[in-house]
C-alpha cells in the first residue's frame, strides 16, 4: 500500500535461524471445501462478501484464521484462505464493506473495526469452526486488527498485524505530510478507476497549482482524495479508528507484530506497540524487526533489498512465522524459537538477532551530534560539543523556481555518491571503535525562517570505511505540527523557532571502526510530495501564487540529532 521513502539487563545473540515454518505440499483443488461468494450480514444491514476454504480430508471443528482486506485481487485471492486450509485451519479472506459488493457503502477505516467483529462473531457459530480465531495480514490488514482489538469479540484469541498502518498517523500522511501516493491508492486500488497520467505529477509541478487539484487535473475527482485532505491534523477524525488509551490497557489477547527498518508503515506499527506496552503493563506482545520493506514484514524477506545483500539470519517468511504463531497460540504448540524476548531484532551487518524485553532496552546510550558551519571538505560538520553564541547556516529556497528541486530519492541503500539535492551535508569524524546504531533518530532544529512554515527532510546515512554511503532512515514532517500533530501551530516569521522530531523510523545497524555519521538537511520543493509554500494557509490549498517571496532558514549551530546505539 505504502511506498514511501522507514538499560539493558540481558540479551541474546543469535548467528543463523533455521526456517520458522515448513512449506505446505501443493494440494489439488477437488480436496477442497470453497465457499465463494458468502455474504455475510453485520449490525447495520450490510453484507461483507466473504470466501471460506476447508479441507476436505477434515471434518472436525477448527480453530479459523481471517484474513480481512481492503484489497480485491480477484481469482488469486483464495489462494490466501487455502493457506490456512493447508495449516489445518478453517481459512476466511473477507473484503471492507462495499468491495465486491456495493462501493457506494465504502468509506476506508471508518467501518472496518465493527464490520470484523461482527464477521468473527459469525464464524464463531459456523459448525466449521471450533469458536478460536485469529487475525494476521498486513498493512490496510493490519489496521483491521487493531480496530477489531478496539471491541475485542470473545472469539478473537490472538493477532498477528505486520506493517500495520495506523490512519492518519502514518497514513495518508506521516507526521502531517501527505505521502506520495495518497491520490494513486484509492484511484487504483479501490475506484480501479483507469491509470493516473504518467506525467501528471511533473504537470502539477510545471503549473503551481494547488496539491487538492490533483483528481482535477488527472479528470479523475476522487471524494477519498479529498476527504482525507479535509483532515491536516492528527484529529478526532483519525484517532477515533484507534484503540483508546482505556480499549489499550483491555487488548489482553497475545499480538505478534511485524515490521522493517525499510517499511513504510514501520512508524505506525511500532506506535501500536508502544502504546500498548504502555497501558497495558501486562501486554503479552512480541515484536519482529529487522531489514524488510513493506513487503518484506509481511511476506518472505527479499535477499537482495534495494541492491543491500541482507544477513543470512535475517532471511525469515513472515507468513510462516505467522503460522508457527498460530499453532503456538490455537493449538497448544511450541512458541517460535525467534521469540526469545519481547522486542527481537536483527542487527544489519553483525548477522545476529538480538532480544531484549522492551524497545528502551534495545540500547545504552546516546550519541548527541550538533550543527556546525565547520568545513569537511564540501559538507559542513556534525560536532559532538554543543557549538557557544548563536551562530547559523543560511539555505535559500526558491519556490517559484522549478528548474531546480530540493529533493529526497535513494534507489539504493548501499551507493557511491550522495545527491543533496541542494540540501546541506553535515558528517561527524570518523568513529574510533565500531558499535551498533539501535532504535529510532531524533533531536531538535532550531530555525528562524521569513514565513510561517516549512516541510523539513532529514536523510541518515553511515559513510563506510570503503567510501560508500549506507542509507539508515529519513524523516519528514511538518513544522508547524512539530510539537502536536492535532493541532497546527504556525511559526512566527524571523522569530528562532525550536523544531522537535522524534517520530522517526527504528534501525538497527553496525556501525565500523572508521565510519562516519552523514545528515542531508533540507526541505522539499519536488513534484512527489506536497509543497508547503509557508504562507500559513491550509497547505493542500496552497499554489505557487502563495509562494511570494523565497525561503529563507537560518540554522543554528545548538541544533541537534541524538542516536541510540549499543557500545
Amino acid at each position: 500500500m505504502i511506498f514511501r521513502r522507514f538499560i539493558f539487563t540481558f540479551i541474546f545473540f543469535v548467528t543463523a535461524f533455521e526456517p520458522i515454518y515448513s512449506q505446505q505440499p501443493a494440494v489439488s483443488d477437488s480436496l477442497y471445501n470453497i465457499q465463494d461468494s458468502v455474504l455475510i450480514p453485520v449490525r447495520d444491514g450490510v453484507f461483507i462478501y466473504a470466501s471460506i476454504v476447508t479441507r476436505k480430508d477434515i471434518t472436525r471443528p477448527l480453530p479459523a484464521i481471517l484474513f480481512y482486506t481492503t484489497y480485491d485481487q480477484g481469482n488469486g485471492d483464495i489462494n490466501i484462505p487455502k493457506k490456512a486450509a493447508d495449516n489445518n485451519y478453517a481459512g476466511i479472506i473477507a473484503y471492507s464493506r462495499g468491495i465486491r459488493t456495493d462501493l457506494k457503502n465504502y468509506a476506508p477505516y471508518e467501518h472496518d473495526g465493527t464490520d470484523a467483529c461482527d464477521v468473527i462473531d459469525w464464524i464463531s457459530k459456523q459448525s466449521w469452526s471450533n469458536g478460536k480465531i485469529g487475525m494476521y495480514g498486513g498493512s490496510y490488514t493490519g489496521f483491521v486488527q487493531w480496530a477489531v482489538a478496539k471491541n475485542l469479540p470473545p472469539a478473537l484469541k490472538t493477532i498477528v498485524p505486520q506493517v500495520a498502518v495506523m490512519p492518519g498517523f502514518d497514513s495518508p500522511m506521516e507526521n502531517n505530510v501527505p505521502y506520495a501516493n495518497t491520490l494513486g491508492w484509492s484511484n487504483d486500488n479501490i475506484y480501479k478507476y483507469s491509470p493516473l497520467p504518467k506525467d501528471l505529477n511533473d504537470v502539477w509541478f510545471s503549473k503551481g497549482t494547488s496539491y487538492r487539484s490533483m483528481d482535477s487535473l488527472a479528470g479523475l475527482p476522487n471524494p477519498i482524495f479529498q476527504k482525507w485532505l479535509n483532515h491536516p491534523d492528527y484529529d478526532n477524525y483519525w484517532r477515533s479508528l484507534a484503540p483508546t488509551p482505556e480499549e489499550y490497557a483491555k487488548i489482553n489477547i497475545p499480538v505478534l507484530t511485524t515490521t522493517g527498518y525499510y517499511d513504510g508503515s514501520e512508524i505506525s506499527a511500532l506506535e501500536y506497540v508502544k502504546l500498548h506496552y504502555k497501558y497495558n503493563k501486562d501486554a503479552e506482545h512480541y515484536i519482529i524487526v529487522g531489514p524488510y520493506d513493506h513487503w518484506g514484514g509481511q511476506r518472505k524477506a527479499a535477499a537482495n533489498l534495494m541492491g543491500y545483500v541482507i544477513d543470512s539470519a535475517a532471511n525469515i517468511d513472515m507468513k510462516y512465522l505467522a503460522f508457527q504463531w498460530f499453532d503456538y497460540i490455537l493449538k497448544d504448540g511450541k512458541k517460535p524459537d525467534i521469540l526469545k524476548d519481547k522486542i527481537n531484532f536483527e542487527v544489519m551487518g553483525a548477522n545476529e538477532w538480538r532480544h531484549v524485553p522492551s524497545l528502551d532496552a534495545m540500547n545504552n546510550d546516546t550519541l548527541r551530534f550538533y550543527l556546525s558551519g565547520n568545513r569537511h571538505g564540501n559538507n559542513y560538520t556534525l560536532l559532538s560539543q554543543k557549538p557557544g553564541g548563536k551562530k547559523f547556516l543560511t539555505q535559500t529556497i526558491d519556490f517559484k523556481d522549478r528548474n531546480s528541486q530540493n529533493n529526497y530519492f535513494t534507489p539504493l541503500i548501499i551507493v557511491d555518491t550522495l545527491d543533496a539535492s541542494n540540501g546541506l551535508v553535515f558528517t561527524t569524524e570518523p568513529f574510533n571503535k565500531a558499535f551498533s546504531i539501535n532504535g529510532a533518530f531524533s533531536g531538535e532544529l532550531n530555525a528562524a525562517i521569513n514565513k510561517k512554515d516549512m516541510d523539513v527532510s532529514i536523510a541518515f546515512y553511515e559513510l563506510m570505511p570503503d567510501g560508500k554511503y549506507f542509507y539508515l532512515t529519513r524523516y519528514l514532517g511538518r513544522a508547524s505540527y512539530a510539537k502536536d500533530n492535532t493541532k497546527r501551530q504556525l511559526l512566527t516569521p524571523g522569530k528562532i523557532e525550536n523544531i522537535p522530531f522524534d517520530n522517526t523510523r527504528l534501525v538497527s545497524k553496525q556501525i565500523s571502526k572508521g565510519s562516519r555519521l552523514v545528515i542531508i538537511l533540507n526541505v522539499n520543493k519536488h513534484p512527489y510530495e506536497v509543497i508547503n509554500y509557508g504562507s500559513g494557509k491550509d497547505v493542500n490549498d496552497e499554489t505557487i501564487i502563495d509562494a511570494g517571496e523565497p525561503l529563507k532558514i537560518k540554522w543554528y549551530e545548538d541544533s541537534f540529532i541524538r542516536i541510540p546505539v549499543w557500545k
